[in-house]
């Protein structure tokens, strides 16, 4: 397959877990140990693992850390984490926890000025954009708030700036099993044809993933469907 693939763990209290729509209270713990869920992604075959600090989201800055190196230290994954990134300490502990890449959607929102500010310090390579859509507006703070901003004219402003990684979750697919949001996807793809965008929200078999890559979708993210045993690992050619 050419499209990116790319398992999630969602963490809260250490514990592997998924959401159904970004709801706290619609929790499912997978397993207690994200490190040995990410071996396991790793020996499957993937490259690249996509963390997300549910913890941090809540309380507006990294929780999970110690979680994150604990999966970096034990396999060789490319890591991109996200969840909480609200200052520059933020970020330093993610790299220094091993992360690759980091996600930061609310501060690309509420402050601009900063998140260009990192853009310039760590390099458009190391940020990955979180826009997280419910309605058509961006979706902020573990997405308990909208805000007012549409998702295209917001992803221009920073396409403009050398932004060319950019995640985003139709919140209302996540964790759903219902199918992603391809037409949203294919309309940021005409508009940025040059993103690497990362699909996310919906995913619940192989099928959906071919459909994305039919639809020329640079990548995709993908939980709960892995876990409950709706994905064929051998028919993605890994």
């Amino acid at each position: 397959m050419n499209i990116e693939l790319i398992p999630a763990i969602d963490i809260i209290g250490g514990q592997c877990v998924r959401l159904t729509k970004g709801d706290y209270d619609q929790k499912k713990v997978y397993d207690d140990n994200p490190a040995e869920v990410a071996k396991h992604f790793e020996k499957l075959g993937f490259k690249r693992l996509h963390v997300v600090d549910l913890d941090g989201a809540k309380s507006k800055h990294i929780v999970n850390d110690n979680v994150l190196k604990a999966i970096t230290s034990a396999t060789s994954l490319s890591v991109d984490f996200g969840g909480g990134i609200k200052t520059e300490e933020d970020i330093e502990k993610a790299f220094d926890a091993g992360a690759a890449m980091v996600t930061v959607g609310s501060i690309a929102v509420t402050n601009p000025e900063l998140f260009l500010s990192w853009i310039d310090k760590y390099g458009a390579g190391r940020l990955i954009l979180g826009a997280d859509v419910r309605n058509g507006k961006i979706s902020i703070n573990g997405w308990k708030e909208d805000s007012a901003e549409d998702l295209l004219p917001f992803l221009k402003q920073y396409t403009d700036k050398g932004v060319r990684n950019v995640l985003c979750t139709e919140i209302s697919k996540d964790g759903t099993l219902q199918g992603p949001a391809i037409e949203l996807y294919k309309e940021i793809m005409a508009a940025y044809p040059d993103l690497h965008l990362i699909a996310s929200g919906g995913v619940s078999c192989n099928e959906d993933i071919d459909a994305l890559e039919t639809a020329g979708i640079p990548a995709v993210v993908f939980g709960k469907a892995f876990y409950e045993g709706k994905i064929d690992i051998d028919k993605l050619g890994l």
